[in-house]
C-alpha cells in the first residue's frame, strides 16, 4: 500500500510539472481557438483535468499533444452545442510578452489577429489554429481532428481566402 502512495505522489509531481511547463502554450491555443479568455481558461481546466484523470496511461512525450488534442475537441463540442455568439474577446496581458516573442510586434497587432480570426467560423478557425499557429502538417490536422486531409486542404484554403492573403504571406500567423 505505500508503494501506491508513492507512485501517487510521483504521479502528481510528473502532472504538476507538465501542467507548468504546458500551461502558457496551451492557453494561448485556446484563446486562439476560444476567441475569448474566459472560455479558454474554462477549457483548458477541463482539459488538464481530463489528462489528469488518465495520467498513468499518457506517456510523457506525449502528454502535451494528448492535452492539445482534449482541448481541441472540448472546443468542437462547445462549438456544435452553442448558438452563434460574438466570439471576440480579450486575449489577455499575460500573452503579450509571448505573443511577441513568436512575432507579434504589438497589443494591436495582437487584437487584430484575434479579431480577423473570429470572421472565421468555428471549423475555419480551429483549422488555421492547428495549421499555422501550432504548425502542424495538413496531415497532422486531419488527424486532430478526424477530418480527411482534403477537408483541411478545402476549409484552410477558405480560410486563408476569408482572411485575406496578405496576413498569411506576411506570415503573421505562424
Amino acid at each position: 500500500m505505500g508503494g501506491d502512495v508513492k507512485t501517487s505522489e510521483r504521479a502528481d509531481v510528473e502532472f504538476t510539472a507538465f501542467v507548468e511547463g504546458a500551461q502558457p502554450r496551451l492557453s494561448r491555443v485556446a484563446v486562439l481557438l476560444t476567441g475569448n479568455r474566459a472560455t479558454a481558461e474554462d477549457l483548458l481546466q477541463e482539459a488538464f483535468i481530463r489528462t489528469y484523470l488518465h495520467w498513468g496511461k499518457v506517456r510523457p512525450e506525449g502528454a502535451y499533444s494528448y492535452t492539445r488534442r482534449i482541448l481541441v475537441n472540448l472546443n468542437t463540442d462547445r462549438w456544435r452545442r452553442r448558438h452563434l455568439e460574438p466570439v471576440v474577446g480579450d486575449i489577455g496581458d499575460d500573452h503579450v510578452s509571448a505573443a511577441a516573442s513568436r512575432g507579434y510586434a504589438t497589443v494591436d497587432h495582437r487584437d487584430s489577429i484575434v479579431h480577423e480570426l473570429a470572421g472565421l467560423s468555428d471549423r475555419e478557425r480551429t483549422i488555421v489554429v492547428l495549421r499555422y499557429y501550432l504548425d502542424l502538417s495538413e496531415r497532422q490536422v486531419a488527424e486532430e481532428l478526424d477530418i480527411s486531409v482534403g477537408t483541411v486542404k478545402s476549409t484552410c484554403s477558405r480560410a486563408i481566402a476569408r482572411l485575406g492573403t496578405q496576413r498569411v504571406g506576411e506570415g503573421r500567423l505562424s
